[in-house]
C-alpha cells in the first residue's frame, strides 16, 4: 500500500491516477490532499489530476522516467544497498573540489559512466566532486539549471539508482560529493508547480521571471518544499554537501530568511544522522554574512564562491576588460582578492555604477571557494573558450599556481587540469520549438556587453553544441595536455603536503606586486609564489632568502633574496633556514 500526498490548496478536487484507475484524495485544513492505494508500491507509475483535469507529474516526484511532461514513479529509498555507510567526508577546509557535468564528463554521459573516472580524480588529488544540477530538466541534454522536478534525478543520466551508485562509488574511493541545486527559479518547460499552489510571487522578480514565494501567502509550504528537497538529497542520496545556485536571486523579506532556516535544518539532520554535511552558496553580493554563523547574525553557510578571485586572475591572464571585467585588470585587484577575498568589499564598482560589497573581517579564507574556471565563466562565453585557449598554457600555469597555493579552497572545472581542447558551451534540448528558438535568440543577445558577435554564439538547441562540449579523454596521453596535467598534480600534491598552504589565516597572507612591471609575489608563511605576468624577464626582490625551488617553469634563477623570472612564468620557493 502506498500513501499519496500533494499540496494543492486552491483545488476543489484531486485524484491520483494509477493506470486506468482514478482514486479521489481527501483534503485537510492546510490544503494537503491524501489517499491510500493498496495496489500501488515501489515502481508504480502515477499522476495527479486537479479538478478533473489532465494527469500531471507529482510536484515531489521522486522519478520522472518519461521526462518532465510524463507521469511519476514511486521510489523506495530504503531498498538501495549502500556499501559505504560509515563514510564521513574530509573537512571542507582541506578540499580540492572538481566541478563536472554528468552529460559531458564521459562519452556515456551517465551517472554510472562517471564512476569509471573516479580513480583518475582520486589520483589527481581531488577530495570533493561537485556535480552540476541533476534534477529532472527538459529533454535529454542541458546544464540542469532549468530543472522542474526537483526531487527526481534526471532520467537520461540514469535515474535514482544510477545517482545512488555514483554517490556510493565516490565514497568507496574516498571522495566527498556535492550536488548543485537551484532554488531561485524553475525552468518554464514542464513547470506545473503554479497549477498546484502559490509557489511563485509577483512581488519579487528574478532574471528568469517571477520569484519563488518565500515570504507571501502560502509561503510556509513553499519553504517546506525547498527545505525538504535539500534534506532529501543529503538523507536519501547520501550527498555530503549542497551548492546553492545564485542565492542573490532568492528573495525573502521574512525575519528568518529561508537560507537561515535551511542551514539550521541541515544542522539538525546532521545531528540526527551522525553524518557531516555542509552548504556552499553562489552569491553575487560580496556579503560575508552568507558565511557568518547564525549565532552572529549570519546565514550559517559553510562557504561561498569567490567570483572576485576569478575575475581578477582572468582579466590579468587574458587582458579582457569588457562586461564585468571592466572592474578588474590591475595587480592591485588580484592582491586584494588573495589577501581580502573580496576586491569589492565596500567600494565603488564602475561596472555596477554603485558601491558594492562589504569587507571580510574575522573569517577564514576557507569560507571562500576560488577558481580560474567554472561552468559559468567558461560556458557563458560566446564559444565556451577555456582559459588555456584564451591566454596560453604558460599563463594558465600562473593562474593554477595562485589558485592551488592561495588561501581559499580551490576548485577545478572538468578538463581544466589537462587543458581540454574541447570547449564547454551552453546546450539545451527543449521540445517546444518556440521556446527553443527563444533560448537561442536570447543567448545571442545577452553577450552584447562583452562585444561578442551574435553569429559567433553556437545554437544551444543544436546537438552538435552538446557534442562539442564532451571531454576528449585521449588528450591526457599527449603533449601539451599531459604536461599540464603533471603541473596540476604537482601543485595539488604540494598543497596537500605543505601546512602553510593549507592555512586559512588571512593575517598570514602577504602580497607584493609591481603594477607597471606586471609581477606579483604571494607569501604563505615560509612559501613564496612568484609570478611574472609580463612578456619580459623580471628580477624581483623577495622578503626572505630562498634557495629551494619547489615548483617552477624554465629559466628561473634564484640568488639569495632575489629571483629572476622568465616571461609569463611562475616559481614556488621555500624560505631558507640555517
Amino acid at each position: 500500500m502506498s500513501d499519496f500526498q500533494v499540496w494543492a490548496p486552491k483545488a476543489k478536487s484531486v485524484d491520483v491516477v494509477v493506470g486506468e484507475r482514478r482514486v479521489p484524495l481527501t483534503c485537510n485544513s492546510r490544503g494537503w490532499w491524501s489517499a491510500h492505494v493498496a495496489e500501488a508500491g515501489p515502481g508504480t507509475d502515477y499522476a495527479f489530476s486537479l479538478d478533473g483535469g489532465k494527469p500531471l507529474p507529482d510536484p515531489r516526484s521522486p522519478w520522472q522516467p518519461y521526462g518532465v511532461h510524463g507521469i511519476s514513479r514511486i521510489v523506495d529509498h530504503s531498498a538501495f544497498d549502500w556499501t559505504a555507510r560509515a563514510w564521513q567526508p574530509p573537512p571542507l577546509s582541506s578540499a580540492i573540489i572538481y566541478e563536472l557535468h554528468i552529460g559531458a564528463f564521459t562519452p556515456g554521459g551517465t551517472f554510472e559512466s562517471a564512476i569509471g573516472r573516479l580513480r583518475y580524480l582520486k589520483e589527481l588529488g581531488v577530495t570533493h566532486v561537485e556535480i552540476m544540477p541533476v534534477a529532472e530538466f527538459p529533454g535529454e541534454r542541458g546544464w540542469g539549471y532549468d530543472g522542474v522536478d526537483l526531487f527526481a534525478p534526471h532520467h537520461a543520466y540514469g535515474g535514482p539508482d544510477g545517482l545512488k551508485k555514483l554517490v556510493d562509488a565516490c565514497h568507496r574511493e574516498g571522495l566527498a560529493i556535492i550536488l548543485d541545486v537551484v532554488y531561485n527559479h524553475l525552468g518554464p518547460d514542464g513547470n506545473y508547480l503554479a497549477l498546484f499552489g502559490p509557489y511563485f510571487t509577483q512581488h519579487h522578480h528574478t532574471p528568469w521571471g517571477e520569484a519563488v514565494n518565500l515570504d507571501g501567502e502560502g509561503s510556509i509550504e513553499v519553504r517546506r518544499f525547498f527545505c525538504d528537497n535539500a534534506l532529501m538529497w543529503l538523507r536519501d542520496y547520501h550527498f555530503d554537501g549542497l551548492r546553492l545556485d545564485a542565492i542573490h536571486a532568492i528573495f525573502d523579506s521574512s525575519a528568518v530568511h529561508f537560507l537561515e532556516q535551511l542551514s539550521r535544518e541541515v544542522e539538525e539532520l546532521q545531528a540526527a544522522t551522525g553524518r557531516h554535511f555542509f552548504l556552499i552558496a553562489e552569491s553575487d553580493l560580496n556579503d560575508p554574512r552568507v558565511v557568518t554563523p547564525r549565532e552572529e547574525g549570519g546565514l550559517g553557510f559553510d562557504a561561498q564562491w569567490s567570483d572576485d578571485f576569478h575575475h581578477a586572475v582572468h582579466s590579468l591572464l587574458t587582458g579582457e576588460n569588457a562586461g564585468y571585467y571592466a572592474d578588474f585588470g590591475r595587480m592591485e585587484d588580484l592582491a586584494a582578492a588573495l589577501k581580502d577575498m573580496f576586491v569589492y568589499g565596500g567600494r565603488e564598482s564602475a561596472y555596477r555604477g554603485r558601491m558594492h560589497g562589504k569587507p571580510v573581517r574575522g573569517l577564514s579564507a576557507h569560507r571562500f571557494i576560488a577558481c580560474i574556471q567554472n561552468h559559468d565563466q567558461v560556458g557563458n562565453r560566446a564559444q565556451g573558450d577555456r582559459i588555456g585557449a584564451l591566454a596560453g598554457l604558460a599563463r594558465q600555469k600562473i593562474g593554477a599556481a595562485l589558485l592551488l597555493c592561495g588561501p581559499s579552497i580551490p576548485m577545478l572545472f572538468q578538463g581544466e587540469e589537462f587543458a581540454a581542447g574541447t570547449p564547454f558551451q551552453y546546450f539545451t534540448n527543449h521540445s517546444d520549438p518556440e521556446l527553443g528558438a527563444a533560448v537561442s535568440k536570447g543567448r545571442r543577445e545577452e553577450f552584447a556587453s562583452f562585444g561578442w558577435k551574435p553569429d559567433d554564439v553556437p545554437d544551444p538547441q543544436d546537438v552538435s553544441t552538446f557534442n562539442a562540449s564532451r571531454l576528449n579523454w585521449s588528450e591526457i596521453d599527449h603533449s601539451p595536455h599531459r604536461d599540464l596535467l603533471e603541473w596540476y598534480r604537482s601543485l595539488i600534491a604540494l598543497r596537500r603536503s605543505t601546512p602553510a598552504l593549507n592555512s586559512g589565516n588571512l593575517d598570514a597572507v602577504c602580497v607584493d606586486f609591481g603594477e607597471r612591471d606586471q609581477w606579483l609575489v604571494l607569501y604563505r608563511r615560509q612559501i613564496a609564489i612568484a609570478c611574472n605576468f609580463s612578456q619580459t624577464s623580471r628580477s624581483v626582490a623577495l622578503r626572505f632568502e630562498a634557495r629551494t625551488l619547489l615548483i617552477s617553469g624554465p629559466d628561473i634563477n634564484v640568488t639569495e633574496s632575489k629571483i629572476d623570472l622568465a616571461p609569463e612564468s611562475v616559481a614556488i620557493l621555500q624560505e631558507w633556514r640555517s
